[in-house]
């Protein structure tokens, strides 16, 4: 999916800091109990192997004497080993050495020919994910203008719906960029339409709040109940936390208003979770019963009577520059049914998507 827009000659340079080597230089932790790997290659298929059996003792160094040759999907995945929170090797200082050595060699690889860009557009947003809150360990400060510059950069340049998403979130608030509360709005139902579930989840508990829009309890509870079933692993928590508050909110008499057009909205707008590792490292992600206040189970909306036979929609992830979605007579007057406002039409097969480069970020410049 390419967006609107058209990065300036240069823009990189200014838009992407930290160009100086050091942080390439830092990420590249001198590995573990090298002499047992023969190459970095070999490392890297024997550090991967070891992590998805459980055993991290190994897949550790070995992942590190792949990273410390250079081996792109080594860095990825120790970076990914580091920032993972439920793991047993959480180092975040490390994870964001990493993801800035990716940011530094990579920013600029081809988003349609390259087959690292989805890996690379991932990292610039957890690398902004750094920028945004800091590490003090470190001495890293929170930096929203450069938080705001990358995610610009994965959004517009390879097209990363979860980049989008949290520049949706950084646009309500005005944090590195100007706040414009219509525009992100309207992003928000683009991306709610595209079966993006933490955008899903993100608007519900907006209209359940109702926070910059009209309240609908109904709406919000449809929008969530459709985004937790859909939840990528690493969003499933915070996912399910704003289904838990809106399920024990709402009542019987919510969650049967709501039944039909979950049945509609599961098919319009469900889309299969993804890996959000595609190097095939799982990351731990703790199981809870949940629960409400009263006692009551929180539990998924039955909605099989109404749709018996109908699945989830698998449509594909548009993570890959170029891919647009199809726009059938079904969905082109979908945003409405979300209740968003809109001033763009939804995206057309074959056309640009507009939007992100229009309003929510359209040069580096803009940002504060």
């Amino acid at each position: 999916m390419i967006i609107a827009g058209v990065l300036a000659t240069g823009v990189l340079a200014t838009s992407l800091p930290g160009q100086s080597g050091h942080a390439a230089d830092a990420a590249k932790v001198a590995p573990k109990e090298a002499v047992q790997y023969k190459t970095p290659a070999a490392a890297l298929q024997a550090g991967l192997t070891a992590y998805k059996r459980g055993d991290y003792a190994s897949a550790l160094p070995a992942l590190e004497f792949a990273a410390a040759g250079n081996v792109f999907l080594a860095q990825y995945a120790l970076a990914q080993l580091y920032s993972d929170n439920a793991g047993p090797e959480t180092d975040h200082a490390k994870a964001y050495m990493l993801y800035q050595s990716i940011a530094d060699e990579y920013a600029d690889a081809d988003p349609d020919d390259d087959k690292r860009a989805p890996l690379i557009a991932k990292s610039l947003t957890a690398l902004a994910g750094y920028l945004r809150v800091g590490i003090p360990e470190i001495g890293l400060n929170p930096d929203y203008r450069r938080a705001a510059d990358y995610l610009h950069h994965a959004a517009l340049f390879f097209g990363d719906e979860d980049a989008q998403f949290e520049l949706v979130k950084m646009k309500l608030k005005g944090e590195g960029i100007p706040e414009d509360i219509a525009n992100a709005k309207h992003w928000l139902a683009v991306l709610t339409q595209r079966g993006h579930a933490g955008a899903q989840a993100f608007l519900a508990d907006l209209y359940w709040r109702g926070k910059f829009m009209q309240q609908d309890k109904v709406r919000a509870f449809a929008l969530i109940a459709v985004a937790v079933e859909h939840a990528p692993p690493g969003e499933r928590i915070w996912i399910e936390d704003v289904y838990q508050n809106i399920f024990c909110g709402a009542g019987e008499g919510i969650r049967k208003q709501a039944t039909g057009m979950v049945a509609e909205w599961r098919t319009r707008y469900g889309r299969k979770a993804e890996d959000s590792t595609p190097v095939g490292l799982d990351p731990l992600y703790p199981l809870a019963v949940r629960t409400c206040q009263n006692g009551d189970k929180v539990t998924p909306l039955n909605v099989k009577s109404l749709d018996a036979g109908q699945q989830p929609s698998t449509q594909p992830a548009y993570t890959t520059a170029g891919a647009l979605p199809d726009t059938t007579p079904a969905t082109t007057g979908s945003l409405r049914d979300i209740g968003t406002k809109t001033t763009e039409a939804p995206p057309t097969a074959g056309l640009p998507t507009p939007g992100l480069a229009t309003g929510l970020m359209s040069n580096p410049s803009d940002a504060r």
